[in-house]
């Protein structure tokens, strides 16, 4: 997005209707000196359309809640690093190594490094976005109240300053767009050493992220004494992911009921945990298994479901039970 406001091509620019504008005797009649005269008039009602348009245009405030959706998207998002090998030059006779191959051959101390940088450059590009976003909004909310203001005057007198906010604002929207998406993790020093003969290809590290995962608030339901767990991921993976759900009963009563509680690995999107206390609150949380890759990872969703009232039947020999069927 490249805005120029530079003279905005006002001098091109015709009025749409005369009925917006005052006539020459209307502003010779004008003795309270409020209104302009016409050509000042059609000057600012001019700029005031050309603000207008870049509000609605690039700065909307549905484009900016769509915004706001992607970065709260991103900030339960799941952050990894990949590595890749950079392309090989022209001739080169090696053949690319896959990224699993590359896993064995990186120095797992220098890794948990990098890995610490990952996490590191996660969490600055969320605040940034975050603080990116908020200029946005405040730079909006600033035109809209000029734009409000019922004195002409300030608004010609202070077009200068107006032309270089819009000239701010469209630098701070391409900053945030650019953003969006994780980028390269910087190395600063060899992941991966040369062993014996074979000359290994550089790589480079990304950062990436993956939707997070979550429950089906729908499909989720806690039974007498027994509840299903059903969650998904937005993006389906192109591999089968592995989970962990946790459970806990709120508020315990007795040491018996403390051990209410567990994590589950689970391979599918669904499961079923049995041999739980009728009338009861209990809280389900939901993740991706622990991974090499995994960086950082700041939301987890949870789930509170109370159990219907009723005594269970029989002893509860275990907690676990099995997986759903989709």
């Amino acid at each position: 997005m490249d805005f120029k406001v530079t003279g905005l091509g006002l001098d091109k620019r015709r009025p749409d209707s005369p009925q917006r504008f005052l006539d020459q005797e209307e502003a010779e009649e004008a003795e309270d000196g409020q209104l302009l005269e016409p050509q000042a008039w059609r000057t600012y009602m001019e700029r005031r359309t050309a603000l207008r348009e870049f509000l609605t245009s690039e700065l909307s405030p549905q484009l900016l809640r769509r915004h706001h959706a992607r970065v709260e998207l991103l900030r339960r998002c799941s952050y990894h690093v990949e590595i890749l090998p950079k392309h090989l030059a022209l001739g080169d006779q090696n053949p690319p190594l896959l990224p699993h191959t590359i896993f064995q051959l990186v120095d797992p101390c220098k890794f948990q490094r990098m890995k610490k940088v990952g996490a590191a450059q996660a969490r600055i590009q969320l605040l940034l976005l975050g603080d990116l976003l908020e200029q946005l909004d405040r730079g909006r909310a600033a035109l809209d109240a000029l734009l409000e203001s019922p004195d002409p005057r300030p608004f010609l007198a202070g077009w200068a300053v107006v032309e270089q906010r819009l000239t701010d604002l469209s630098a701070v929207m391409d900053n945030f767009l650019a953003m969006m998406v994780p980028g390269r993790l910087h190395i600063k020093h060899r992941l991966v050493s040369d062993i014996g003969a074979t000359k290994l290809p550089h790589i480079r590290l990304l950062l990436s992220t993956k939707m997070p995962v979550m429950f089906d608030r729908k499909e989720s339901v806690a039974h007498q004494d027994w509840a299903t767990l059903r969650w998904f991921v937005t993006i389906q993976p192109a591999a089968p992911e592995q989970f962990e759900l946790r459970f806990k009963l709120l508020d315990p009563r007795t040491q018996q009921e403390c051990l209410q509680r567990g994590i589950v690995p689970v391979a599918t999107c669904t499961f079923e945990i049995h041999h739980l206390l009728p009338d009861r609150v209990y809280k389900f949380t939901v993740k991706r298994a622990e991974s090499y890759t995994l960086v950082y990872e700041p939301w987890q969703d949870s789930l509170t479901l109370h159990t219907r009232p009723g005594t269970p039947e029989g002893p509860a020999p275990s907690l676990l039970g099995k997986p759903g069927h989709p």
